[in-house]
């Protein structure tokens, strides 16, 4: 037997059905104001750059300003958290990235969200491969002579990344257990002053992200052995991918597009379209290479299923390197 509706439930019910389409018809004319693009990184570097690129093309195409708003600190978790907070509006979106929804996972031990549940993950953005870099008077021309240099001196030879519990640092974990070599592992805190050290002999190797070295590379200062990514980097064809010579290995700084969560599903679509429009742009395409980045386009689904795969990836490494939660 069909009960009969309540005054409140009807009311309720007309209500929803008149909201419907005005709902609808916002989603559909998104953007109609400018959109808060949340950067947890300081101004400046490659994910600032890389983000700036990425929110004039969205500005040009919608003739609305995607304003970059940089919420440094914590290793990104501050601006992540921004996101997180958010209204979830479709105005207020930044970037997720694998340090922030993957290996922050197994670093802290309390995060201030949830790294999946608290966010919408609406597409890829790009990925930046990490590179592999030693003093030029380093006896060793290629990654296979740096491993076997390190297994004629166990733990004598040093690799050098910008902090614990970064990709960077995982990148030589992850090359120590997959080549069988100890190396002394050096952090400091950002690739400027691990560079300077490298350059002046005081370290043996670096793990950097990609633009931080390509011109010390390309003056010929610094010697690159590999690249981290599955296959070779556009940016340097010549220099082999780790995985090359150890199969298996990969490590990309990857970044995604995202929002709070409970964004509705019809907007995540709307945006999508228009990143993924984006990040097919030729100029954008070329303006990433010159920085060693791709462009990683993806659906709403594909870029969820891939930030889940890698934070179950990613936690066996972050425990076999000993970093403990803090």
């Amino acid at each position: 037997m069909v009960q009969a509706l309540s005054r409140r439930h009807a009311l309720a019910l007309l209500g929803a059905a008149i909201a419907a389409p005005n709902l609808a018809r916002a989603q559909a004319a998104w953007p109609s104001r400018g959109v808060r693009y949340y950067l947890g990184f300081a101004a400046g570097g490659a994910t600032d750059t890389l983000s700036r690129i990425f929110c004039q093309k969205m500005s040009e195409m919608t003739r609305q300003q995607f304003i970059v708003e940089n919420r440094g600190g914590a290793g990104g978790v501050i601006g992540a958290d921004a996101i997180a907070k958010s209204s979830p509006d479709g105005y207020a979106l930044g970037m997720g990235s694998i340090a922030t929804n993957a290996i922050a996972v197994g670093t802290y031990a309390k995060l201030p969200y949830q790294a999946a549940a608290d966010f919408t993950f609406i597409s890829g953005l790009w990925q930046l491969p990490n590179v592999l870099v030693v003093r030029k008077d380093l006896p060793a021309q290629t990654l296979r002579e740096l491993l076997a240099l390190a297994k004629a001196s166990p733990g004598k030879l040093t690799y050098a990344s910008p902090g614990i519990g970064t990709t960077l640092h995982l990148s030589g974990e992850m090359m120590k257990s997959m080549g069988g070599v100890d190396l002394q592992h050096v952090t400091y805190k950002g690739g400027a002053p691990a560079m300077i050290d490298l350059l002046a002999g005081r370290v043996d190797t670096l793990f950097d992200n990609l633009p931080g070295s390509l011109q010390a590379i390309r003056e010929g200062s610094v010697r690159a052995l590999a690249v981290t990514t599955k296959t070779r980097s556009p940016a340097l064809p010549d220099v082999p991918a780790l995985g090359e010579l150890l199969p298996g290995y990969e490590l990309t700084s990857w970044t995604a597009l995202c929002g709070p969560a409970k964004l509705p599903a019809e907007l995540a679509v709307t945006i999508n379209a228009l990143a993924v429009q984006a990040l097919a742009d030729p100029l954008l395409i070329q303006k990433y290479a010159e920085l060693g980045a791709i462009a990683f386009p993806t659906t709403p689904a594909e870029i969820t299923a891939f930030r889940e795969s890698e934070e179950k990836r990613l936690l066996p490494v972050i425990k076999a390197a000993g970093i403990v939660p803090a």
